[in-house]
């Protein structure tokens, strides 16, 4: 095969799609990383500024291990903003903010999502360049990042949703909770092998999209 004839045999659509969705894993995963730790500092604990965790370099934040999982099965994680919460006055209501700052970034990021391509859908004229932008926002970048803001907010550790579940607990009940925290994520593994973390959000994910988008459309 000569070389005209490899490019005409790649498939574009499909590089397109993967490099749009790696594209929006890494803006996902480096919004709500960083968001984590900006709450954390507003609360008045410097150690992500200190690791220089505050940053939208999704290098400083990237598990490749846990990025290859987010592409491959839909289920994936990012390294850990490091949070000490004996900096918070109050460490169980400070981390549950700062988990809840994770989830809530993403929801946020979908809704800006939506916003941009209705503005692109409504005052810019079609072209190549323009369609993908507006099917990234809309069609990729949105139900990502509400699917992986609500799946945080699942209450399984090492999930967002535990912390904040933690906030509403006896302080007995709440460490142990945070004791079985390793072995939350073999739990998750297992439950997105078998399919139910999806089953669980897949609606809510569908709900909150069409309230985005009935939003602005």
């Amino acid at each position: 095969m000569d070389f005209g004839g490899f490019i005409r045999s790649i498939n574009w659509y499909w590089l397109e799609t993967t490099l749009m969705r790696v594209l929006a894993v890494l803006l996902c995963l480096t919004v709500h990383e960083t968001c984590h730790g900006l709450a954390a500092y507003v609360l008045g604990d410097p150690t992500a500024r200190e690791r220089h965790r505050l940053s939208l370099n999704p290098l400083r934040h990237i598990d490749w291990l846990g990025l290859a999982m987010m592409l491959a099965v839909g289920f994936g994680w990012a390294k850990p903003v490091p949070v000490d919460p004996r900096y918070f006055k109050k460490p169980k209501q400070g981390m549950a903010l700062t988990a809840l700052a994770g989830p809530i970034s993403n929801l946020l990021l979908a809704l800006l999502a939506v916003f941009f391509s209705w503005a692109i859908f409504t005052y810019l004229p079609y072209s190549r360049g323009v369609a993908l932008v507006f099917e990234f926002l809309l069609y990729i970048l949105t139900p990502l990042s509400i699917g992986l803001g609500l799946f945080n907010l699942l209450p399984i550790p090492p999930l967002d949703g535990s912390k904040v579940l933690g906030a509403f607990l006896p302080d007995q009940a709440y460490f142990v909770l945070m004791r079985y925290e390793r072995y939350g994520m073999l739990l998750l593994l297992v439950l997105s092998c078998f399919g139910v973390t999806g089953n669980l959000i897949s609606g809510a994910i569908s709900g909150v999209f069409h309230f985005f988008f009935d939003l602005f459309y």
